[in-house]
């Protein structure tokens, strides 16, 4: 048994790598599928606002129309 990665033998680095590659595409190939499923529902649409009637709001909180 190694207790330090620089006493360790050529396997035991190779199981390493091999480890840290396969739990790298598992972490990039979860984030890719999230993403491809995240924009089905939010598409935008464009809405109109029409403007209403000129008014002007004073501090008090009493709306004047002009």
């Amino acid at each position: 048994m190694n207790h330090s990665i620089y006493s360790a033998d050529r396997t035991t680095h190779l199981k390493i790598v091999v480890v840290a590659l396969v739990a790298g595409i598992a972490v990039a190939g979860f984030a890719i599928s999230a993403r491809m499923n995240a924009d089905d529902g939010y598409t935008q649409t464009a809405r109109v606002i029409k403007a209403g009637k000129p008014m002007a709001v004073t501090s008090s909180g009493a709306m004047v129309v002009r």
